[in-house]
């Protein structure tokens, strides 16, 4: 049922709220333009992606609002917690991420930071919002799930 874990990856930062405030369609990989200060703040996990996005500005993808606290033993050669870093993406991926947020509904959300072979990395998804009565919906399906595993479980 469960994937096994990937090799050499090292989750530090995961949006929880994505899959309930999105449908997510489209899934990618991307790598992170980030300075030495912030690279250190990404290992030791003090990053924060609740309320970041994607955009796509001409041939370029950035990560807007995804928080990375300073480094503290940097000091004066801090960084700024919240500016834009550059993902790192091929042209025929941001050309189709482009064209798709083009359309009506589609955002494009970072899911979870991870360190892949000592390189930070995003994995970013192609979303579309979900209405009110969606997310209670999507509510009510796992609730009747946990109650049937629940009685499966007394049982048996």
């Amino acid at each position: 049922m469960t994937k096994p874990p990937d090799e050499g990856i090292k989750v530090v930062a995961t949006n929880r709220q994505a899959s309930h405030n999105y449908f997510l369609e489209d899934r990618f990989e991307a790598g992170i333009a980030l300075m030495g200060s912030e690279i250190k703040s990404v290992r030791n996990g003090q990053v924060q992606l609740r309320e970041a996005y994607v955009e796509t500005q001409g041939r370029q993808a950035m990560l807007l609002n995804a928080h990375i606290s300073p480094y503290d033993p940097a000091s004066r050669d801090n960084h700024d917690p919240l500016r834009p870093r550059r993902l790192l993406l091929h042209k025929k991926e941001i050309s189709k991420l482009a064209e798709k947020v083009q359309l009506k509904g589609y955002t494009i959300i970072p899911l979870r930071m991870y360190l892949s072979k000592g390189r930070a990395k995003v994995e970013i998804a192609l979303a579309r919002g979900k209405r009110q009565y969606d997310k209670r919906q999507a509510i009510a399906e796992r609730d009747s799930q946990r109650d049937i595993q629940r009685e499966l479980g007394r049982r048996g």
